[in-house]
């Protein structure tokens, strides 16, 4: 009797040991909100087994995961969903039954989710992605029409590159866990032939897109500067130089610390009627002496050089490490490729990089005498100029310092915004459709 007894003690100690070894422990778990979708990534060292439902009335989200262990980071996601978060009111955790952890998200508005999984890549393990979207898209082009022109100056903002300037309290997203993000300035359309130049008075719009966001934190520093953040902040710099500037205005593709794809900043600023896009960027090599500012336009043909391929290669890696949602089919990106034959978009793009070029060349060591092309995937708008800007190598100690310095970004903004000036110059825009002018100069 006693040895039965003993077996069936060993027995259920196997159980155990098995059902504790086939659980998955959630290593992280982070919320970054903002007004176009708020995301939640739950970090794991096995891919995480799911089944996603909504309830309606009040609107809930109902996440089941398979074999999920509650530990601490996981009890710690109820703490990081913030009261302001524009689309979840709270979150509950608990054993909803034997192998089986529930995730409810109270709601405080009818939204679209996506819920999908992404392999490790660089230095994440496997990532269970919620992208909880509103479920009627906001309007990008009425959104720019009701942004209030800037009044406040350069100096009134803060420009500490580890932490973001802050917004009001009215309207400012916090990522749990992290740094202050304000709520996206959501970007519009564009008109498509360019084939004649016609000087026309009206307002010029220039997206402005500051590299990586989110999961994406780009390159980093020696001293730990975030190249998401260096770029924001000179974007922000460069948008309050434009709305000062008659007849222009700057629009954020990203005005916060979240993720976009690359698809998605160039579907925005055709959707905001861009006359230009301006990638931002501070790059990094893997050697510290690497230093200098370049500028880059999209090329048909492959890398003008070694160093344009190896850098367009690594960018285009933002998605992957950001994490897109494959599933989902973009055919706006098909038709996008398909009409990269045409060459005039790609020929302004160079005239423009060459003069941003030149106006940096006067408060930075140039890392190249020239222009260089690579097939960038941010810069493959068919229809607008579009120039990717390295700022600096963040990578560089000594540059790192000048990327975090206040003066030396906005130096950079208005050296950017004056090679701009330069290239409407010589290339007067387009005209667009009055309504949308009337509409832009009555804001």
């Amino acid at each position: 009797m006693l040895k039965s007894a003993s077996k069936l003690v060993v027995f259920g100690l196997l159980l155990w040991f098995t059902h504790a070894q086939a659980s998955t422990a959630i290593s992280s778990a982070r919320v970054w909100p903002a007004l176009e979708y708020t995301r939640l990534t739950l970090e794991s060292a096995n891919p995480i087994h799911y089944e996603l439902f909504s309830i309606r009335n009040p609107d809930r989200l109902v996440i089941d995961l398979k074999d999920v262990e509650i530990n601490d980071p996981l009890n710690e996601l109820v703490g990081k969903i913030r009261s302001d978060d524009p689309y979840i009111k709270s979150v509950r955790v608990a054993r909803f039954k034997p192998g089986i952890t529930r995730l409810v998200f109270d709601l405080k508005s009818q939204v679209k989710p996506q819920l999908f999984n992404l392999l490790p890549v660089a230095k994440y393990n496997h990532r269970l992605v919620l992208d909880i979207y509103p479920a009627i898209p906001l309007d990008p082009m009425m959104a720019l029409l009701q942004e209030k022109p800037a009044t406040h100056t350069l100096e009134s903002i803060s420009t500490t590159v580890n932490q973001l300037p802050q917004e009001s309290e009215s309207n400012k997203y916090k990522m749990a866990g992290a740094q202050t993000i304000s709520p996206p300035s959501i970007t519009q359309k564009k008109s498509a032939s360019r084939r004649r130049p016609e000087m026309s008075a009206r307002t010029l719009i220039i997206a402005i897109d500051a590299g990586h966001g989110g999961e994406d934190s780009g390159a980093k520093g020696y001293n730990d500067t975030y190249e998401k953040n260096v770029t924001l902040a000179i974007a922000r710099k460069l948008k309050e130089l434009m709305d000062e500037t008659p007849d222009m205005r700057g629009v954020l593709i990203r005005d916060g610390d979240y993720f976009i794809s690359l698809n998605g900043r160039v579907q925005k600023a055709r959707q905001v009627r861009a006359d230009l896009f301006i990638s931002i960027h501070a790059d990094a090599f893997i050697k510290p002496h690497a230093r200098g500012s370049s500028v880059f336009a999209l090329s048909e043909r492959g890398a003008t050089s070694a160093s344009a391929r190896w850098l367009a290669k690594k960018e285009n890696e933002a998605d992957l490490i950001g994490g897109v949602n494959l599933a989902v089919k973009d055919p706006y990106l098909a038709r996008t490729l398909l009409d990269l034959s045409q060459t005039a978009t790609i020929n302004d793009s160079m005239k423009l990089a060459k003069h941003v070029l030149g106006e940096m060349g006067n408060i930075n060591t140039l890392h190249g005498s020239s222009v260089q092309q690579a097939g960038f995937a941010v810069l493959k708008s068919p229809d607008i100029p579009s120039i990717l800007i390295e700022t600096a190598f963040i990578s560089n100690p000594s540059e790192e310092l000048r990327l975090n310095d206040k003066d030396y970004q906005e130096k950079m903004a208005r050296a950017i915004l004056s090679g701009i000036k330069g290239y409407f110059a010589k290339n007067p825009a387009l005209s667009k459709p009055l309504s949308v002018q009337k509409k832009l100069t009555s804001t």
